[in-house]
């Protein structure tokens, strides 16, 4: 993703949600002066089907799991990790922002599997406290602003939609969606807010990459990308 094509949009979330640019530029900077570069060619999932799980409650129903077993790989967003884990299901990749299970992400850290970490306004203390824990040869650092240095800004909002943009500039052949539930009426407004973001996004993610994702059947017309660059 060039983040001149992804500016626009992300200027749109900033002041959707009020979010301060300067702060998620801090907080990249913090992260970029706790992580390493990280080589990309540890992800080999170029021409082959990624399973992007979310952390919603359909994820551990069988034909769910069963579909991120048959995958070639398997990215994880958040808690998402655990649930498979506790299943069976090999992770391949954690995507997080660390809210919620940091420890897993230090123990895949240490146990080689690359952990996505990703630094924005509101998770600076959380960056400070728990990426030193991790093996820094298995962060990846990104930002949601204009990249710098060795933090990279591949696109998306969530963890989830961020791990879809990071397998499709990894090159992958195919995304396969498990544990997708956009109307979760247990969320938050503001949980409920991002994941609207997160279903325009992958609407977006679908159009450049020329293939429908079967998460948005039957709800691809109403998603509004109106503006979205091409």
């Amino acid at each position: 993703m060039n983040y001149e094509t992804w500016r626009p949009i992300y200027e749109r979330i900033l002041n959707d949600f009020g979010f301060d640019r300067e702060a998620d530029e801090r907080g990249r900077d913090v992260l970029a002066e706790l992580t390493r570069p990280f080589d990309l060619a540890r992800f080999d999932v170029a021409d082959r089907t990624v399973a992007i799980a979310g952390a919603g409650p359909s994820l551990t129903d069988a034909d769910q799991l069963d579909r991120a077993r048959d995958a070639d790989a398997v990215f994880a967003a958040s808690t998402a990790a655990d649930e498979l884990r506790d299943e069976g299901v090999g992770v391949d990749c954690m995507v997080t922002d660390l809210d919620k299970n940091p420890d897993t992400a230090r123990r895949l850290t240490e146990s080689g599997t690359p952990v996505v970490a990703h630094a924005h306004g509101d998770n600076v203390p959380a960056v400070r406290e728990w990426v030193p824990r991790f093996d820094a040869e298995s962060v990846l650092a990104t930002t949601q602003a204009r990249p710098v240095a060795h933090v990279r800004n591949f696109g998306g909002f969530t963890d989830g939609d961020r791990a879809a943009f990071l397998a499709d500039h990894l090159g992958a052949a195919g995304l396969r969606f498990v544990g997708w539930d956009f109307d979760d009426p247990d969320v938050d407004e503001t949980k409920a807010r991002k994941l609207e973001w997160a279903e325009r996004l992958l609407r977006w993610l679908e159009s450049r990459r020329g293939e429908e994702f079967d998460v948005l059947d039957g709800r691809r017309e109403g998603i509004d990308v109106s503006g979205f660059p091409r």
